[in-house]
């Protein structure tokens, strides 16, 4: 006979606006699969909040069992929980589980004596079942994907994947912890490549029910969560079904879904066929947000690490969907692959960056746990770091000094081209100059220490822009004190001009007073490398690119 359990689920977010969503996954399994005595609960914090914050969350609800959602970025502060939850509740039972055990559940056996299992792959069905057997009495061996100790011996299990779709984790209780924090939805799991650096392609691919699909889009769009994000790790796989949730999504903006909204999708660039291209061209700008993994355009790189891709197609297609206007497109470059050198990354750089899209993230290799990188050292050499989240320090073809030249370069690239802030300011520096976007971020970034970084204001930020940009010989001064005006303008709304860009000008007083009546709020200012104002209107900005609208009025 069963007896009553409840069971605790703890997920630790990387930051306050992130939700999880893999606990209500095992929060449902329970209701779903267990008997009425049994139940879970989940309590959220992230891996910025104090451990003491955290152990208080705990240590205020009563329970059996402890659950830990074990990732990346936060599997240090779960293992520093352990030791302090277990001094407080030493009767309870610790389970771990996440893609961070999930590879080498026996290696964190043996490394952490507290923990008394741990659930590899799917864990809805693994958990449930596991409850169950604590719940009874009985031995848990045998549950598939789960990994114990017997006999002073660990027990390891292979990665457990279901056959089924899971039960939906959107219940009442998931709503009223969302508020307006970022919503994640999931139709689907697996993914139809095997990329060495990536745990994505373990196991088979399948589609959840597509009517369950629309119902929970709807769903989220309507909880008053402002922005949805597709974690299907190549959501047009199948371009058929992608295609339909494109037209669903597109289709019920300003009914169903509330304007506003946003669905960010990862998507394989290569993968968009004319006819889906031209469906997207028909959604409302700001809706739709694709982020788009190039990893590298070095097609020996590529083949190293398993990545199939038509670059030519890709290249194609993402231009295309920057030139419709009315997409977020974000893409990503992975630094630190094999056979890429500096030279061969610059490269990759420069014509990720060509394509215009409105980010370009720079992101570093990981040695995942389970990974194909991770199993054959041998076929993919390197030195990584051994604290989460196991960056690449140094590889055959970059040295540690190489690693460090390209941190310097995304911090540029964040801050001054991710950030949307200098849009008119880098056009005209590259159009003038005819350098590399790569030279320029990468010499930009070297033009402050590291411990200045950190605390570097927007205004100090534009000031080192003008000097910087200014120092060489093809940009005329003026013209690019000009596009700073600009760009301040239109991606600021208190309409406030930094000190390294103000003039001397007895008439900007009158020019303001000239321009400032009529509706909502403006931003004016005089340029001088042409007779004109220049006003923004900080009523509505663009949803694609968050600028506010500029005009120009010739004085």
């Amino acid at each position: 006979m069963e007896k009553s359990l409840k069971a605790l689920i703890c997920a630790l977010n990387s930051q306050y606006v992130h939700s999880a969503l893999a606990p209500w996954y095992l929060v449902a399994a329970v209701e779903s699969c267990c008997d009425k005595g049994i139940s879970a609960e989940v309590v959220e914090g992230n891996v910025n909040e104090e451990l003491e914050v955290i152990m208080q969350r705990i240590l205020e609800r009563e329970f059996q069992v402890l659950a830990f959602s074990c990732y990346i970025w936060n599997i240090r502060m779960v293992r520093e929980l352990l030791p302090r939850v277990k001094s407080e509740r030493p009767d309870a039972v610790i389970i771990l589980g996440g893609p961070e055990v999930s590879c080498g559940a026996g290696e964190i056996l043996s490394e952490e004596p507290l923990v008394d299992y741990v659930i590899s792959g799917e864990g809805e069905l693994p958990f449930a079942l596991l409850l169950g057997a604590i719940a009874r009495g009985e031995s848990a061996e045998g549950i598939p994907g789960l990994s114990l100790r017997k006999g002073g011996k660990v027990c390891s299990a292979e990665p457990y994947v279901s056959d089924s779709d899971p039960p939906s984790p959107y219940s009442e209780e998931y709503f009223k912890r969302l508020g307006n924090r970022l919503a994640y939805l999931e139709t689907s799991r697996g993914c139809p490549f095997s990329c060495a650096f990536c745990l994505s392609g373990c196991g088979k691919l399948r589609f959840f029910d597509l009517e369950r699909a629309k119902r929970e889009i709807l769903m989220l769009a309507g909880s008053g969560a402002r922005a949805v994000k597709l974690v299907d790790r190549t959501f047009n796989s199948n371009r058929k079904r992608a295609a339909e949730l494109f037209a669903f999504v597109i289709e019920n903006f300003g009914g169903k879904i509330p304007e506003g909204t946003r669905f960010h999708f990862e998507i394989a660039g290569d993968l968009l066929d004319d006819e889906t291209l031209e469906l997207l061209e028909k959604a409302p700008a700001g809706l739709i947000q694709f982020e788009i993994g190039i990893q590298s355009l070095n097609e020996k790189t590529l083949k190293a690490v398993r990545r199939k891709t038509d670059i030519e197609r890709l290249k194609s297609n993402v231009k295309r969907l920057v030139k419709m206007g009315n997409i977020h497109v974000h893409v990503d470059l992975i630094a630190g692959l094999p056979y890429e050198d500096l030279s061969s990354f610059a490269e990759s750089f420069n014509g990720a960056y060509e394509l215009g899209a409105h980010m370009l993230q720079l992101g570093f290799l990981k040695l995942l746990r389970g990974s194909a990188m991770h199993m054959d050292r041998q076929s993919y050499p390197g030195r990584f770091s051994g604290e989460p989240p196991y960056e690449v320090l140094e590889t055959p073809w970059l040295s540690a000094e190489d690693i460090a030249l390209l941190r310097r370069t995304e911090w540029a690239l964040n801050r001054l081209h991710n950030s949307g802030r200098f849009r008119r300011t880098l056009g005209y520096v590259f159009e003038r100059t005819g350098e590399k976007p790569f030279e320029i971020f990468t010499a930009f970034g070297g033009r402050i220490g590291e411990g200045e970084k950190a605390g570097l204001s927007l205004d100090s930020l534009i000031g080192l822009a003008m000097k910087f940009f200014g120092e060489k010989d093809e940009i005329d001064k003026m013209v690019l004190r000009d596009m700073l005006v600009c760009d301040c303008l239109s991606t600021n709304a208190s309409g406030q001009i930094p000190p390294a860009l103000r003039v001397e000008d007895p008439g900007l007083k009158r020019l303001r007073k000239r321009f400032e009546s009529g509706e909502g709020r403006k931003g004016i200012a005089r340029l001088y490398s042409e007779p004109c104002a220049v006003i923004a209107d900080y009523r509505e900005k663009n949803p694609v690119t968050g600028e506010y609208p500029l005009a120009k009025v010739p004085l």
